[in-house]
């Protein structure tokens, strides 16, 4: 089995008097596929972005890469420094921007030679298949065509770590599928460790190599998709799997 690549070690982070992420534990291995599990509200965008070091924990650790980047309540190592690639809900590409645009000023704002960054935006925009919107400003494309874009803007920085908020929570069933498919084909592909947040059980189990169930700030199972979707359909009555259930 593949070393940990990302490891958390009681990590919790307070607003007010509030534990919105309450004393989480949990690891993913290189190359590994993690969905984040759990209703709205229960803090896995919060875990994510304290992964990212867009926020920082009250108390315990987090280790990316073999680095401790969080510890006694203090980001040891910025964003920008954690190799690390983040996919939002809302997707946040800049709108004056053409797709084209979008990964340059990624690559410029790494300082990439200009002469490379035409070769890695083409591979990018080959990898999510969206070479023909090149050109194309985010609010001429379809809700899929502005998902894969979200997407080739955060590989093309090439991290070693992918992090995902429930980017496919607006878009219909069908394309949906067809996305989800294609995003675990690029992970698999690429060998990026990748950590997916969502609400949709069915999305988790298309992705996942193991499932972290989590609720109201605590993560309360971790296991393997099918050991997870096995036992719900035996009619376990655990609260970690009656709360996976009603999701």
């Amino acid at each position: 089995m593949n070393e940990s690549f990302v490891r958390l070690e009681a990590v919790t982070k307070r607003r007010g008097d509030r534990k919105v992420v309450s004393n989480v534990s949990f690891e993913a291995t290189e190359g590994e596929f993690l969905a984040l599990l759990g209703p709205s509200g229960c803090g896995k965008t919060t875990t994510l972005r304290l992964i990212a070091g867009l926020e920082t924990p009250d108390a315990g650790e987090i280790w990316i890469a073999g680095r401790r980047v969080t510890a006694n309540g203090s980001n040891l190592l910025p964003p920008r420094s954690r190799g690390v690639g983040f996919v939002f809900q809302d997707l946040a590409l800049w709108p004056h921007l053409t797709v084209t645009g979008n990964l340059d000023f990624v690559l410029a704002s790494a300082k990439v030679p200009k002469r490379e960054r035409a070769e890695r935006i083409a591979e990018a925009l080959r990898l999510v298949r969206i070479e023909g919107f090149a050109q194309s400003y985010p609010g001429q494309l379809s809700g899929g065509e502005q998902q894969r874009a979200a997407l080739a803007r955060t590989l093309i920085a090439r991290p070693r770590l992918l992090l995902l908020d429930e980017p496919m929570s607006s878009l219909d069933p069908n394309l949906k599928a067809e996305l989800l498919n294609e995003l675990a084909s690029v992970q698999r592909s690429l060998g990026v460790t990748a950590i997916y947040v969502t609400h949709n059980e069915d999305e988790a189990a298309a992705l996942a190599t193991r499932i972290a169930l989590m609720t109201d700030g605590r993560i309360e199972l971790i296991d393997k998709a099918e050991r997870l979707k096995l036992n719900r359909s035996e009619g376990a009555t655990s609260s970690a799997e009656r709360d996976y259930e009603a999701v």
